[in-house]
């Protein structure tokens, strides 16, 4: 018979008969469980009452309870904010949980700028910005996004606007796609309305911008501005192209959400109708698990109190499929939403309709919940039968190195659970080691990194550790968790060429059948692994690439360096530049800007003149050989002297061709002469 830990009897008598919440607590302290209560001495008391035990998943959690913490707050309300905030920060593994627990994109206007921007983002924040959202279906939300693209003249540059200003017009301005504000050919005004205009439309009343736009397109014909008007009736015929599909069908009423729900054991889904205006435009739904036990009542308020607090704005109405004991506590909570069970008519209706939603959801997650875990589960028992493994390695970690010769080296880190990817537990890292090709090195450094973390926050561990590499990476491995007292932790290799597996303490290769199931899980984690490292590798390179072709080029430093890419973007963007506009950027001078964009490859004519020589004009091709080859290597030495002072310091001052006379004299003189 279980007995109540003595830690956890000490605690219970003393508990206060106050509302509160309550967190259950294992042997090593992580938190089993978070509940609210509005008296905390009843409520934690009836867990050890034998009429309480009224589910398996119940009577296994009391038994893992070693202690337990309280909270006292001053109502229930506010114990059931403080329940819903624990639960998302500990992630307690007896909680309701959403199945696909992933922050979804927002679409975000920046009202809080004087330009307003319009773009995709997946953190919700009080910044004075109106956020459209989340989308649950990524691909509605990137039609509409691109709905506002085709309609509006949105800017899609980043400038700080007033405050950074460019001084030309981007491309977007040439194709159309922006009026440039940026350059003063809109003004704030009408880019202000124009922002207004968006956020009605993606607030799901394009037919109020509709007539707006119709109206001032008559204004401007009868004022004889055609070019204007011409532009209103492009804008309005894409509106009225794009407003018919915008609602699903027309219902009765302002706003408002439809909840749907439906139950299958231990799985729950709910579906919400979103209505705007009257218009059904969509419907979000979220998947439920580890609800054994739970009421559907009490399942329905954990997932509400997570939903709501990610929208930025609340329906006016919210229509719930049954009553709950705790109906009015979130009404309150929720604070401008009011919360309804329609009994008939067409409230009703739309009720059925959402709760037919919810059980067809549910029943094909199921469908797919199950072919998916028939498939997975067996490669899983079979990788432990294969490697001799004490427990089923049902989580189990990945890693891999990539480099390129030794540069910009990477390692990756892919979590499987029930032989499948958990990409929100995906992790990269960038190496922090001078180990060059040394991937042994490097392997012991990333799994120091990630498993004294994981201890540290007091994370869950995998049940197995695999390496992508042979025998000297495995050892490198396994060192690393010696060192941090993970020596017991389930490790395994797999190296590429003859797919070999190297455990610890085996001299010889493991070699599986081909067909194993637990052999093609590894390889599937493996080349995940590689393919997440690979990727990551390659923009980091391409971001170094991206300056390295600036580094080769005398007289131009770090402080110039980022002068350039500052004032183009690029280096592309120096290319197309030209040598005026180099050699007007600060800190350039007409020979520093011929310089770079010999450098580049880029044949640049220049003309210099001084009091009493005259050169013609000449190409990087015709550079005399000692400067070229001081290019080539990088060393200025051989420049004439004040040259290679002004070069040194790094100061173009010194040899502008308006100030230093005699510094074009010694050029004609000293450095054309074989020209």
């Amino acid at each position: 018979m279980y007995a109540i830990p003595d830690v956890v009897a000490g605690k219970l008598a003393a508990l206060p008969d106050s509302p509160g919440v309550y967190l259950w607590k294992d042997a090593d302290g992580l938190v089993l469980y978070v509940g609210k209560a509005k008296s905390l001495r009843s409520r934690v008391r009836s867990y050890f009452a034998s009429d309480h035990e009224t589910s398996v998943k119940t009577r296994h959690m009391v038994r893992l309870i070693r202690d337990i913490e309280t909270i006292v707050v001053p109502s229930e309300a506010h114990a059931l904010i403080l329940e819903n905030n624990l639960i998302k920060e500990y992630k307690s593994r007896f909680n309701i949980a959403l199945r696909d627990d992933k922050s979804y994109p927002y679409i975000k206007v920046t009202l809080h700028e004087p330009y307003p921007r319009v773009f995709v983002t997946r953190r919700f924040q009080s910044d004075g910005a109106r956020y459209f959202g989340p989308y649950t279906d990524v691909g509605a939300m990137r039609r509409a996004l691109n709905v506002v693209k085709r309609i509006f003249t949105v800017r899609s540059c980043r400038y700080d606007m007033p405050a950074e200003m460019p001084e030309r017009a981007c491309l977007d301005w040439h194709i159309g796609r922006c009026k440039a504000p940026c350059v003063g050919l809109q003004t704030l005004h009408d880019y202000r309305a124009m922002i207004a205009d968006v956020v009605q439309f993606l607030d799901g009343r394009p037919e109020e911008v509709t007539r707006r736009v119709r109206a001032m397109m008559e204004a401007a014909s009868a004022s004889l501005e055609f070019e204007r008007a011409a532009e209103l009736r492009d804008a309005l015929l894409k509106l009225e192209t794009i407003e018919e599909p915008t609602a699903v069908m027309q219902v009765e009423g302002g706003d408002r959400d439809v909840v749907g729900f439906a139950r299958d054991g231990d799985d729950a889904c709910v579906s919400i109708l979103r209505i705007r205006n009257g218009k059904l435009l969509a419907r979000d739904h979220r998947y439920l698990s580890n609800a054994e036990g739970e009421p559907d009542d009490e399942i329905l308020v954990a997932y509400l109190l997570q939903h709501y607090q990610q929208q930025p704005e609340r329906a006016r109405e919210v229509l719930l499929p049954f009553e709950m004991a705790e109906l009015a506590l979130v009404e309150t909570t929720m604070g401008s939403s009011r919360l309804l069970v329609p009994q008939r008519g067409a409230k009703r209706e739309l009720m059925d309709l959402a709760m037919q939603n919810a059980r067809h959801l549910l029943e094909e997650m199921k469908l797919t919940t199950d072919e998916s875990e028939e498939r997975a589960i067996d490669p899983v028992y079979d990788l432990q039968r294969e490697l001799g493994l004490a427990i089923v390695p049902r989580s189990f970690v990945c890693f891999d190195i990539s480099h390129a010769q030794g540069r910009d080296v990477v390692a990756s880190m892919v979590w499987f659970e029930n032989g499948r990817p958990k990409r929100s537990e995906y992790r990269k890292f960038k190496i922090v080691g001078e180990w060059g090709n040394d991937d042994f090195a490097s392997m012991n450094e990333v799994v120091t990194r990630y498993f004294s973390r994981r201890v540290a926050e007091e994370q869950p561990l995998p049940d197995l550790c695999v390496i992508d590499g042979g025998k000297g990476q495995l050892h490198a491995a396994q060192d690393a968790l010696a060192a941090i007292g993970l020596g017991s932790l389930a490790l395994a290799s797999l190296a590429k060429k003859e797919e070999e597996v190297f455990l610890p303490g085996r001299s010889e290769s493991l070699r599986l059948s081909r067909r194993s199931p637990g052999l093609r899980l590894l390889q599937m984690a493996r080349d995940e692994a590689h393919r997440f490292a690979v990727t990551f590798q390659r923009a980091r390179r391409a971001k170094r690439t991206i300056t390295s072709q600036l580094l080769e080029i005398p007289g131009v430093g770090p402080n110039r360096r980022r002068a350039l890419l500052k004032e183009f973007g690029s280096v592309q963007g120096v290319k197309d530049a030209g040598l005026e506009a180099i050699a007007a950027v600060p800190g350039f001078s007409t020979l520093l800007a011929v310089k770079v964009l010999a450098g580049l490859g880029i044949e640049a004519p220049v003309a210099m003149t001084g009091a009493t020589t005259e050169v013609p004009l000449v190409t990087a091709a015709d550079v005399a050989p000692d400067v070229a080859t001081d290019v080539a290597v990088d060393d200025a030495a051989n420049v004439a002297a004040d040259v290679a002072t002004d070069v040194a310091v790094d100061d173009a001052a010194d040899v502008a061709v308006d100030d230093a006379t005699d510094v074009a004299t010694d050029v004609a003189v000293d450095d054309a002469v074989d020209v």
